[in-house]
């Protein structure tokens, strides 16, 4: 059993719950709803292929009109905005250790905890998981922290240039061909609403080849964010902002973001690659407008009391998305309730909002009374090689 912590371990461990930037957290708690929403629609309640086949929005004008406003407005911008997150929150712990002669052991073992979590969410419990390719971007991106800041700058511009770059030009033979996507959506609309949790699991396994092309594709992107991420702490926008600052850059990056993945939607952009570009960029646009704008909000007076409910959800984001992956797979597959593909846009995206909810009471009510989620506790637990005081008491006493 991990030892408990001493005193010194605890002031130069993790960040306490009143050394936290609210406005970070709500971000995070806010990008958390379009992550669960888009992963409910297009990854859970049918095969994930299927947006790649069948483009057009089906079924009625209410799940059309869901449909499409989770494509233009939500989808990838939400990931776009944790991946900006995780990449602050590396930097911010990089910080906070500076004095520790441990900080890179410690740092690459918070990585490889997160990294083994990861392969079991993605192997036993949801093959859509995103941790595992965050563990290993930030693996990537950690030795580039020990660098100056603008090393870090041209570092996230030469990878979100080599995303854009693989979005113009497609390596050929990476993504799956159009019969294995085929086949695929007709297995999983035969395994996924009936089969017991074992046939569920061995599918589930035969996907991940599928889905790891699609991971390949945003790798890079995945990079640059994140040290595009450490920048904005690096800088100081974060931790310090100006208003005015960050809500022009909101209103730039939305409005160019906005124009062009509607003209791309549209199909007024058709000059040779560019088309190919104007989504990718959109998308990382509109992200960097809505961090912006939010951080900004969050950061008013009465921006605190409007957005202040989702600071204690972002806070336990780690357990919020597994607790996610568990709900929605027993909802949805065969050992569960079997909603697999037999439900509209709308009716999924409504189930979701009720899981949202109740994940945002639970979380406040969690931590009036702990220092962490669950799952956080144990990641840090793991990290620092010490038990960390749980309940918000212990730290009370031990301090």
């Amino acid at each position: 059993m991990a030892r408990a912590a001493t005193l010194e371990e605890i002031r130069s461990g993790p960040v306490s719950p009143s050394d936290r930037i609210n406005s970070i957290d709500a971000l995070r708690g806010i990008a958390l709803f379009g992550v669960l929403a888009i992963n409910v629609v297009t990854i859970f309640r049918v095969s994930i292929f299927e947006r790649f086949l069948f483009h057009q929005p089906t079924g009625s004008p209410i799940d059309s009109a869901v449909q499409t406003i989770l494509m233009l407005a939500v989808d990838l911008k939400a990931l776009a905005l944790f991946s900006l997150l995780f990449g602050a929150g590396l930097a911010i712990q990089f910080e906070r250790l500076a004095n520790s002669g441990r900080r890179t052991a410690l740092l690459v073992r918070r990585l490889a905890v997160l990294l083994a979590f990861g392969l079991i969410h993605l192997c036993l419990i949801w093959n859509g998981d995103i941790l595992t390719e965050y563990a290993l971007a930030g693996l990537i991106v950690l030795p580039f922290l020990f660098g100056p800041r603008w090393l870090l700058a041209v570092a996230a511009l030469a990878s979100l240039g080599l995303y854009l770059a693989m979005q113009a030009f497609p390596p050929p033979g990476l993504f799956p061909s159009t019969a294995a996507m085929a086949q695929d959506i007709v297995e999983a609309h035969r395994i996924y609403p009936t089969g017991g949790f074992l046939d569920v699991l061995a599918f589930r396994l035969r996907e991940i080849p599928l889905f790891a092309p699609l991971h390949a594709y945003i790798f890079a992107r995945t990079i640059g964010l994140f040290l595009l991420g450490a920048f904005a702490w690096r800088t100081g926008i974060l931790r310090n902002p100006s208003h005015h600052l960050l809500f022009s850059i909101a209103a730039a990056c939305i409005g160019l973001g906005a124009a062009l993945i509607l003209s791309e939607a549209g199909g007024f952009i058709r000059v040779g690659r560019i088309g190919a570009l104007a989504e990718p960029l959109g998308i990382i646009l509109l992200a960097l407008g809505y961090g912006a704008a939010i951080i900004g909000i969050a950061n008013l007076d009465s921006g605190k009391r409007l957005l202040g409910w989702a600071a204690p959800l972002g806070r336990m984001a780690f357990t919020n998305y597994l607790a996610q992956s568990v709900i929605f797979g027993w909802i949805f597959y065969g050992y569960g309730l079997g909603l697999f593909g037999r439900l509209g846009p709308a009716a999924a995206l409504a189930i979701g909002i009720v899981v949202y909810v109740a994940q945002v009471l639970f979380s406040k009510w969690w931590l009036l009374r702990y220092r962490y989620g669950p799952v956080e506790w144990l990641w840090r637990t793991l990290m620092y090689g010490v038990r960390q005081p749980m309940l918000l008491s212990q730290l009370s006493h031990s301090l």
